[in-house]
């Protein structure tokens, strides 16, 4: 069982509206909150399932209306201080949460059946979970305070999750025996000396907890006696870090797990039977805790780690477990990262040199931040053990390198297809190779000609078609020169969106225009120009940004020549990924100003007379020709408002981007359409998956579209659109045809997405 007395994250006030119900579920993850009374008074429980049978019982939907409507007043409680065999008794597959509350029914805790995490201070940590990554500063403050708070800083800066101490009541720990005892081991003299000179005193180390917490990096302390343990209980520490020499010092063990607190215990200088015998004492006493494999030796012999016995330490555990490393350097904290484990514990110093035990197995705070910038990047690669599926740059690399069939000969629509008339040839942008066989014996759906490639539809009996489309504001679909013609006699869009390529800007456009053409545009600037050259407005590299600069009016010239040849063409848009993007690794908040005023510098340097510039919103991880980078700007809605308002300039805000980016920062989807909306003057529909899944099909991502076309309608109605769907030009289009048939049914003139409040519950829980 885990008890969690962090409870602030799933408290609600019963006078509260739903909608601030469903924000607080959508943020702790947990799928219920607490109601309770101004004065703290539990009133009862909203979980997922309250709300979903409100919804099917309510003739009209308000999420207005107060929590003490919809909630449950008659939810599971118990007491604070029952057994924990009681509380156990109390879960079910109904009941998966139970409040403890105190006698005035006021909420303390909640317990939680056990399972393979625990929580510290609202961090979860378990399988799934990012490791938990604990600074051992320990007593290498050398009894300074000034010292242990820069220790602090520095762990923060490498970031680490914690900083852990260590407090000690030296009179209880050793008896009065001092270190110029003659009868004292010299291990002992040894270390009565250095706790004599370097041991801070409690209010001193609850000094450096208080700086801790400011810097918003969470102090974990170990207590080494019962004083110790009572003293850190009044300060009122998260959780505790058990020392390997008291895994067997079962009444210390005992006092801490009924602090019902979490624990972090160390498992070194212990028999496999003693960890068993203190793992059923912590199990009884229904105690969160994690096993951290530990090798009691400073420094440990790699010989010695055997990070093997972390799989047996799970099995025993029957939950999380970690590792605390003794060893020189950090690669073995990150192999065990790679093996399963959730908390990592390493020593922290800024100088090896100094006076101690552990200063010479600490890392330095470059080397902390190195190790946890390794173990971050471990995390991420070991994705799923599921079914293998391409990822978006290999969708795209596929594209440009692998091969596909295509038509060796015209083929009449009707013909059935023989081997003759398929060949393999590069590029890959039709069907695989080996799909030949499908392909065989069917009869050509259509008329193809010699060369082209062979698509996934022409497996299909049935596939989407061009046709009038019904919205209400303005839309078109992306377009190349050799293209744009068939798409504008297959459909009646209002405005084309010409996606040029640096080679699309050397044409006359005299050979790709006979006549003024009676409908509007837009033009998405390229990204890639000649030489490998990435727009980039905000490089610190000035030749760079003057060839960006350069470059850019180019396109802006082209556009500018192109409303000769469009009858309905007010002002024309540009779309533009205005840079400010990074190879290795994402730049702190911190230099981002710098990048937003070279870029508005770049734009001065503009003659944009007769145009309008529209940066991009962007990803978190944008694909840059099949290689993924790191994107810093126009990513925050925040950020993007008020560049706008700065500079006079409205965006098109891509709602893939978006959604991405707020897939990876936590944010609210529809608060991000609510402020970016109106400064909106060009859409990008298409949807989205996860952190990097950008430009997909309408349906292959998870993004709601009921909910996203009410938030649209509310904050940029007059916006135009296009559906960017990858590849979608393929196939005359099938793509787009696709796209538009289902965004017609949330976005078209027939469409009744505005008045289903139903519909916006995913997006206002940042779906």
């Amino acid at each position: 069982m885990l008890i969690d007395r962090n409870v602030l994250r799933f408290i609600v006030l019963n006078d509260d509206p739903v909608l601030s119900a469903l924000n607080k579920i959508s943020m702790n993850k947990s799928g219920f909150v607490l109601a309770v009374s101004e004065n703290g008074l539990l009133q009862g429980m909203l979980t997922d399932g309250d709300f979903r049978r409100w919804l099917t019982s309510t003739p009209e939907i308000n999420l207005e209306a107060p929590i003490s409507s919809v909630a449950n007043t008659k939810c599971q409680t118990a007491r604070i201080d029952a057994a924990p065999e009681t509380i156990s008794t109390l879960f079910s597959d109904r009941i998966r949460a139970v409040p403890l509350v105190d006698d005035y029914n006021r909420v303390v805790a909640i317990a939680f059946p056990s399972k393979a995490e625990m929580s510290i201070a609202g961090r979860l940590i378990g399988k799934g979970q990012p490791a938990y990554v604990i600074a051992e500063i320990g007593n290498n403050h050398q009894g300074d305070v000034d010292l242990a708070k820069r220790l602090v800083d520095l762990a923060k800066e490498a970031n680490a999750d914690c900083v852990k101490f260590q407090m000690r009541d030296l009179s209880s720990l050793y008896g009065g025996g001092k270190s110029s005892d003659a009868n004292q081991d010299l291990g002992a003299q040894y270390t009565l000396d250095l706790l004599a000179k370097f041991n801070l005193k409690a209010d001193d180390l609850f000094r450096v907890f208080d700086h801790a917490r400011e810097q918003g990096i969470e102090p974990l302390c170990t207590p080494w006696d019962l004083p110790s343990l009572e003293a850190l209980e009044r300060y009122g520490i998260a959780g505790y870090k058990v020392a390997s020499a008291d895994l067997t010092n079962h009444d210390l063990l005992t006092a801490l797990a009924d602090t019902h607190k979490p624990l972090v215990c160390s498992t070194g200088m212990s028999q496999e039977a003693e960890i068993r015998e203190s793992v059923a004492l912590l199990k009884a006493r229904g105690a969160p805790f994690v096993l951290l494999h530990v090798n009691s030796t400073y420094p440990t012999p790699y010989k010695d780690v055997q990070l093997r016995y972390m799989d047996r330490l799970a099995e025993i555990a029957g939950g999380p477990v970690g590792y605390s490393g003794h060893e020189r350097g950090w690669v073995v904290p990150v192999a065990a990262v790679a093996r399963g484990a959730c908390v990592v514990e390493k020593h922290f110093t800024i100088d090896r040199g100094l006076e101690g035990n552990d200063h010479k197995v600490s890392l330095l705070p470059g080397e902390f931040a190195d190790m946890m910038a390794a173990i971050r990047a471990v995390e991420e690669s070991m994705g799923e053990s599921g079914e293998r599926a391409m990822t978006q740059g290999e969708m795209m690399n596929r594209e440009i390198l692998a091969k596909s069939l295509k038509a060796a000969k015209d083929i009449a629509e009707g013909a059935v297809i023989t081997d003759d008339m398929i060949v393999v040839q590069s590029p890959g942008q039709g069907l695989q190779p080996n799909q030949r066989g499908a392909l065989l014996g069917r009869k050509a759906r259509r008329a193809i000609e010699a060369g082209t490639p062979f698509f996934p539809s022409d497996l299909q009996d049935e596939v989407a078609q061009a046709r009038p489309f019904r919205f209400p504001r303005s839309w078109g679909i992306p377009v190349r020169w050799h293209d744009y013609r068939a798409m504008l006699e297959k459909t009646n869009l209002t405005l084309l969106e010409y996606h040029l390529s640096y080679k699309d800007m050397e044409v006359k456009l005299e050979d790709w225009f006979a006549e003024p053409l009676d409908i509007d545009y837009v033009v998405h600037a390229p990204e890639l120009f000649k030489g490998d050259h990435i727009l980039d407005l905000a490089s610190p590299d000035d030749a760079y940004r003057q060839h960006s600069i350069g470059e850019l009016q180019r396109v802006i010239d082209v556009t500018r020549a192109l409303k000769t040849w469009h009858k309905r063409a007010g002002v024309p848009l540009i779309i533009v990924n205005m840079g400010g993007f990074s190879t290795s690794r994402a730049f702190p908040a911190s230099a981002r100003p710098a990048l937003y005023a070279r870029m508005e510098e770049a734009l001065a340097a503009l003659d944009r007379d007769g145009v309008e510039l529209i940066p991009q919103t962007m990803p978190p991880f944008p694909w840059h020709f099949g290689g993924q980078s790191f994107h810093n700007l126009f990513m925050d809605p925040d950020e993007i408002a008020a560049f706008c308002a700065a500079n006079k300039m409205r965006v098109c805000f891509d709602v893939s981007h978006s959604q991405l980016a707020c897939n990876h920062f936590g944010w609210s989807m529809r608060e991000f359409c609510q402020k970016v909306g109106p400064y909106t003057a060009h859409l990008h529909i298409v949807d989205a998956k996860g952190v990097d899944g950008e430009g997909l099909q309408i349906g292959d991502g998870a993004m709601d579209f009921a909910a996203l076309a009410s938030a649209l309608e509310e904050s940029c109605p007059d916006a135009s659109f296009v559906p960017e769907i990858w590849q979608g030009h393929k196939d005359g289009g099938a793509g787009f045809w696709y796209a538009l048939d289902k965004l017609e049914g949330w976005m078209g003139t027939k469409a009744t997405g505005r008045s289903a409040m139903g519909a916006g519950l995913r997006l206002a829980q940042g779906n």
